[in-house]
């Protein structure tokens, strides 16, 4: 005896729909591949901040959420706000610890730029829709590599 049996799409949208998840998965690899590009970019220019602010342990912006502990420092502000992220899956309460912690990191951002002579105010960069984030990203390369008076030590 041999058995037919249909496809996931057939049994359940009544069409094959293989070639619509092969578009899907693809989509999803190349979202995978351009955040982990994100992610090296953004570890690199924060560990040549650290460096150039004079942190002693830049490294540690390679770990996840380390980066948050490095730009505390740096802004000399308490690290803290950083356990907020830890409550972010809790209703009602998770959304405003979300939105304690975003002001926290724009100030600390803020206060990282300028602990290195560049403005603080590129890091509202970042609202700006759609290409704020790409010019954010480019100025964070120039203040981690542009070829100035480093400032004093932390």
């Amino acid at each position: 005896m041999d058995f037919d049996f249909p496809s996931v799409g057939m049994a359940v949208l009544g069409g094959d729909y293989s070639g619509m998840l092969s578009i899907i998965m693809g989509a999803l690899v190349f979202i995978l591949f351009i955040g982990v590009a994100l992610y090296i970019y953004a570890s690199l220019a924060l560990m040549a901040i650290a460096k150039k602010a004079g942190y002693p342990h830049p490294g540690i912006v390679w770990i996840p959420f380390g980066s948050l502990i490095v730009t505390s420092n740096i802004a000399k502000m308490h690290w803290w706000p950083s356990l907020l992220l830890l409550v972010t899956w809790i209703p009602y309460v998770g959304l405003i610890s979300a939105i304690v912690f975003i002001i926290f990191s724009i100030i600390w951002m803020w206060k990282t730029f300028e602990a290195i002579k560049k403005p603080g105010w590129w890091v509202l960069l970042n609202f700006i829709p759609l290409v704020g984030t790409l010019i954010y990203l480019v100025l964070l390369g120039v203040a981690a590599w542009s070829k100035d008076n480093p400032p004093e030590k932390i």
